[in-house]
């Protein structure tokens, strides 16, 4: 991984980061060595919750991917290894999958806003409107289903908004509890 470009990032929830953890966890993000996906920067967030160290990583990187991963212990430096190894793995397996699925793109890249809904206030006789109380913007990537499974596999979120270029459709890939997926596949009118 060149850092030259790439930024680190290293903040503590809970704690005060030491600049020895700081540099331990830089120099082990430095010696992934894999070149695809480039990776942008890194987010690495330190935790400890009475004896668990946690580690939580976050890559960003080209394309739009974004590859996470979670580690606890109960000593902050073998969280960070193993942490750091799990986006290794991650990083090689989606290589190698869109070394042997790459396809060529047409599309451009849109995005779709998330809203979330609250029904607070209500006290169990009345009913209140939902209020909206986040919302986000998703960029939504042309990609073919499989590779939306691989995205979503190097993800802890629960779904994923994507462009089918076979269908030229916006569809929505999300885990189900039996640990599959499901796809919702969008007809809009033309």
């Amino acid at each position: 991984m060149k850092t030259e470009n790439m930024q680190i990032k290293v903040t503590g929830r809970h704690i005060n980061v030491t600049e020895p953890i700081k540099e331990y966890a830089r120099k082990k993000l430095e010696s992934i060595g894999i070149d695809f996906p480039k990776v942008i920067d890194a987010h690495v967030i330190l935790d400890v919750e009475k004896y668990r160290h946690i580690c939580e990583i976050i890559l960003h990187c080209t394309n739009h991917i974004h590859i996470e991963a979670t580690e606890e212990s109960e000593n902050m430096y073998a969280s960070i290894d193993v942490c750091v190894d799990k986006l290794a793995r991650q990083m090689r397996k989606y290589k190698t999958k869109i070394q042997r699925h790459h396809r060529h793109r047409k599309h451009e890249i849109m995005h779709v806003p998330k809203h979330v809904l609250s029904s607070e206030g209500m006290d169990g006789h009345e009913e209140a409107e939902p209020k909206l109380v986040h919302k986000e913007t998703f960029a939504v990537k042309p990609m073919f289903t499989d590779e939306a499974v691989l995205q979503l596999e190097l993800s802890p979120r629960q779904f994923l908004v994507f462009l089918n270029p076979s269908t030229e459709q916006i569809n929505v890939l999300y885990r189900r509890k039996a640990g599959n997926y499901g796809l919702i596949e969008a007809n809009v009118p033309r």
